[in-house]
């Protein structure tokens, strides 16, 4: 099944495209985006994380970039509805080659890393497009213990690697960031996460039986769904920082 079809479907029940409930992302967004700030997220997704603020946060202008555009359409008749449309831009290029036409009071990078090759690639970006006094939002993943070796060369079979949550805050903070909040996703986060993964791939199949890709979003379904529960299920962690440069940017 295409990638971008299936992340689509996958986050179908769960637009906020990381182990995060919603009361969680509701707090991040009110203690880093203030009324008024001019967003930037780096690996939007289909969005959901501008159309939240958005919705909450009044004068907000936001753009969003990814690779995929998958939801954009869906997103931009939300914000119609919702009335914010017009404060929303959403593009469809490589994150690695955006170029901003102003500033950002907040750089969002939630899941992200990986299309910079790292945390610190992405922070480094970040940091570029950055007014002075900005905030960066970052999510990403930590071992919250060690993973055997077979279970790490399956999640770290890219150029981005993990450390568990010290290394991980320390590294951030040695690359010239303080965190001044932080959210650690619970195991229920976690776990209302992969069941709507799984399901929602899991449950479009059984829907949609005569459609060529059946038997794939349900191979695909069953063996994350493994891996997750007899892998990584309270081993992979993730973490989501709201950072100020401790020295600002230039």
């Amino acid at each position: 099944m295409d990638r971008q079809k299936l992340s689509a479907l996958a986050h179908a029940d769960h637009p906020i495209a990381a182990p995060l409930a919603d009361p969680a992302v509701d707090d991040l967004i009110d203690r880093a985006v203030r009324p008024g700030a001019h967003v930037l997220d780096l690996g939007c997704g289909e969005g959901a994380w501008l159309l939240r603020v958005l919705n909450r946060r009044p004068g907000v202008t936001a753009v969003g970039v990814d690779l995929s555009g998958e939801g954009f359409d869906r997103t931009r008749a939300a914000a119609e509805a919702a009335g914010v449309a017009d404060r929303l831009e959403l593009l469809r290029q490589d994150v690695t080659r955006y170029e901003a036409a102003r500033p950002a009071d907040v750089v969002l990078s939630i899941g992200a890393a990986y299309a910079f090759g790292g945390l610190l690639p992405a922070l480094a970006a970040a940091r570029g497009y950055l007014a002075d006094d900005g905030v960066v939002l970052l999510g990403d993943c930590f071992w919250e213990r060690e993973p055997d070796p077979d279970l790490r060369a399956q999640l770290e079979d890219g150029p981005q690697k993990y450390a568990d949550l010290p290394t991980t805050v320390s590294q951030v903070v040695a690359d010239g960031w303080t965190p001044v909040h932080g959210h650690v996703s619970t195991l229920a986060e976690w776990d209302a996460y992969e069941w709507s993964w799984t399901g929602s791939v899991a449950r479009w199949a059984l829907d949609h039986r005569d459609d060529p890709d059946v038997e794939s979003a349900l191979r695909t379904a069953n063996a994350h769904r493994d891996l997750w529960l007899g892998g990584y299920r309270g081993v992979l962690g993730f973490v989501t920082l709201v950072l100020r440069p401790t020295v600002a940017p230039r």
